[in-house]
Order: structure tokens, then C-alpha cells, then sequence
């Protein structure tokens, strides 16, 4: 492919995953306008709407500002006051980082990795930045730097892996394999304890969420009847309940790491003053959300043994990383204690540092007043799964030698 076809096709994909993701809260919100509303408003109002939701969706601080007289028919004390979300509906995340390995892998494929990359970037940012200053306006008022940078950060993060993807499937002679040989040229014990305590620590943390997942699911299958009864008492319609329904969805990335900080022990709160945590529960007034309805509401029993999760989430990574690094270790004849060692202790901080960041994009400022303070704290969760996974995979690199082994 030459240059000029490559820098076409990487801006066609930089701008089509942009568009997917603003068409998702767009077409619900253009359904709403028409069944509802009869075309009567003027669209825009809705366009700067889905434009919210995406950027939202990425970590965008948005503030939101109501005019004066709807602040004064509210007759509340402070409702024209400036109200900041920062909390991120990290599905549009999760969305365009996916959209951006296939489009890191599509771009590896044209031959000109680096200019495509740029390229990609480039357009995506410049179209990101562009529908950022199109939902400017005195009601909602992104911040337009984040605007431009948070989108394109977690597309970039896609697209670097998308293309080492690519690469290695293409094998080691294939463009884009520098850092590999930059690894390779590291003394093998070095490379065999970093590389274990990566994959430690990633495994643990990709254990425990997919535990948390679970029992989201679980969850919300046990409390299905609340949820409805709040769905009833919203009296949204079948349009408007499809819409908070898309919108919900969305959200459903922040509970599962909501659940994992659970399981880690620190828990999370919704709203200032509360917390839901092993052990003990305590939640003052609640925003009528349905999917909300399958948060616990009391003590449980037996809550405690949720602090198991990453901790057998810990010893089975290190039980599986251990083949790995013993044999990387036989062949640079290496000390394996030392090598424990440090795979242990740098995977729990991979792992802890990973869960403390997803913690920290799913939490937020979500309305006024106490919901400034909505979610886990990432100091504590970070800091708490660290030491458990740093002991759990210890213990897994230790016990999984005694164990016996087939013929």
C-alpha cells in the first residue's frame, strides 16, 4: 500500500471509530427527539448531548450549569450552582479501546506502521478535539483539553496494541520489533523475573475481574425484581427506559471494578459518608438508578470471604507464571530464590498499580452535593491489592514446586 493510500486509511479509521462511538448515545437521543418530543426542539440540543455522553465516557470533566429560571422554579437552595461530573462511563472506553486493537492491527497491515500510527492519532485527536468544541455551550461545558487528549489516549493504548499484536503474529522480523529487541538484549535472569511479575500481576488482576464480573451478573439476576419496581417508579416509557437502559450499560464496567475493590477489601462508596465494603455495609439516600438496585443494602454474613478472591487469584497466577520463569532461569543457570523474590514483589505492585488506575477512572464526582464522592479510592484499593498479591503469588511460586508433576 503506498503512503498516500495508508494516511486515507488510517484517517478513515481514526474517524470511523469516533463515529461509532458518538452514534451509540446519538441514535437513542434522535429516537427520543422524534417519538417524543415530534421533532419539535432543535436537534442540536440532542447532538451535544451524545457528544457529552462520549467524552464522559472517557474521563471528560463536564460541567453541567441550569439557566436561572429552571434553577428558580426548583426552588432548591443552590441549583444554579455549577455541578462538575468527572466520573467515566467506562463502556465508551472499553468501546474505543477495542475498536483501537483492530485498528492498531489494520494499520500494521499496510506496511507503513509508523506513518500510519501518526496518522491515526493525528485525525483522531484533530476529530475528537472538533466534536469536543461542538457541545460547548453555557449548560454543559466539557473541558476541551481533556476534550482532545483523554479519547485519544485510550484509542492510542489500542492502537500500540493492536499493532505489537500484529506484529508478533508476523513474527520476530516483522516491522515494529524494537522493543522486543530491546528486551531481548537483557540479561536473561532480569528479563525472566520482570517478565514473570508482569504476567503474575496482570493474571491476578484479570482473575479477580472476571470473579467480580460473575458476581455482578449474579447479582443483578438475584435483585432483577428491584430493578424493575425502580424502573416502574420512573415512568420513562419504552423509549425512555431504552435509554437508560443503553446508558446502564455503559456503566457496567465501573461496578465490576466496583466489585473487584470490594473483593480487595477497601470497598467503595456512593456518595460521601457511605461505604459498601466485606464488612459492612452503609448507604445513605440513593439516586434512583435501576441497575443500582443490586448494590447489597445490609451486612453480609459471610462477607469477609470475598478478601479470598485475590488472594487465589494471586497464587494461581503465581502457580502459572512459575513453569515460565524456572525454565528461563535453568537456561541463564540462575539463582531461582532471588528471581522469586522479585517476581513476587513486582507482581503485586503490576498488580496493584493496574487495579489502583481502573479504580481510579471508574470513580468520580456524579451529581452534588455527597455524590462529589462516588466510587473505590484508588490509594487504598491499589495499595491493598498489592500486598495480597505479592504474598498470594509468593506462596504460588513456592507451593506450585512441591506439587506433583505429570509423566
Amino acid at each position: 500500500m503506498t503512503r498516500r493510500l495508508t494516511l486515507l486509511f488510517s484517517a478513515f479509521e481514526a474517524l470511523l471509530v469516533v463515529a461509532i462511538g458518538v452514534a451509540i448515545p446519538l441514535v437513542p437521543l434522535t429516537i427520543v427527539w422524534a417519538a417524543q418530543f415530534g421533532f419539535a426542539p432543535d436537534w442540536a440540543i440532542f447532538w451535544r448531548g451524545a457528544v457529552d455522553i462520549w467524552l464522559i465516557g472517557h474521563g471528560v470533566d463536564v460541567t453541567f450549569t441550569l439557566d436561572p429560571a429552571t434553577a428558580a422554579a426548583l426552588q432548591i437552595a443552590g441549583a444554579g450552582a455549577p455541578v462538575k461530573i468527572t466520573i467515566a462511563l467506562l463502556g465508551f472506553a472499553l468501546l474505543t479501546l477495542l475498536l483501537g486493537v483492530r485498528a492498531g492491527e489494520r494499520v500494521a497491515e499496510t506496511g507503513h506502521r509508523a506513518l500510519g500510527e501518526l496518522a491515526t492519532l493525528g485525525v483522531f485527536a484533530a476529530a475528537s478535539l472538533a466534536v469536543t468544541l461542538t457541545a460547548v455551550n453555557s449548560s454543559a461545558r466539557p473541558s476541551i483539553w481533556q476534550g482532545a487528549l483523554l479519547p485519544t489516549l485510550v484509542f492510542g493504548v489500542g492502537l500500540f496494541v493492536g499493532v505489537l499484536r500484529e506484529g508478533r503474529e508476523r513474527g520476530p522480523d516483522a516491522a515494529g520489533s524494537s522493543l522486543r529487541d530491546w528486551i531481548d538484549d537483557w540479561r536473561p535472569a532480569v528479563r525472566a523475573a520482570v517478565g514473570g511479575a508482569l504476567r503474575a500481576g496482570t493474571a491476578a488482576v484479570a482473575l479477580t475481574i472476571l470473579v467480580s464480573a460473575v458476581a455482578v451478573s449474579l447479582l443483578i439476576a438475584v435483585d432483577y425484581a428491584q430493578i424493575v419496581r425502580l424502573y416502574e417508579s420512573l415512568h420513562t416509557g419504552v423509549v425512555g427506559g431504552l435509554a437508560l437502559t443503553a446508558g446502564q450499560l455503559a456503566f457496567v464496567p465501573n461496578l465490576v471494578i466496583w466489585a473487584a475493590s470490594w473483593f480487595v477489601g477497601p470497598g467503595f462508596a456512593i456518595g460521601a459518608g457511605s461505604h459498601v465494603s466485606p464488612l459492612g455495609t452503609a448507604l445513605g439516600p440513593m439516586p434512583a438508578i435501576p441497575l443500582l438496585g443490586a448494590l447489597p443494602t445490609g451486612d453480609l454474613a459471610f462477607g469477609f470471604a470475598g478478601l479470598l478472591v485475590p488472594v487465589v487469584a494471586g497464587f494461581l497466577a503465581g502457580a502459572a507464571v512459575r513453569p515460565i520463569v524456572v525454565r528461563a532461569l535453568d537456561d541463564a543457570d540462575a539463582s531461582h530464590g532471588v528471581a522469586f523474590l522479585v517476581t513476587a514483589l513486582g507482581g503485586g505492585l503490576a498488580g496493584g498499580a493496574l487495579l489502583g488506575l481502573l479504580s481510579a477512572a471508574s470513580a468520580g464526582a456524579a451529581g452534588p452535593g455527597r455524590f462529589q464522592q462516588v466510587g473505590p479510592d484508588p490509594w487504598a484499593v491499589g495499595i491493598a491489592a498489592g500486598i495480597e498479591f505479592a504474598v498470594a503469588i509468593g506462596i504460588g511460586l513456592a507451593a506450585s514446586s512441591r506439587m506433583p508433576r505429570r509423566r
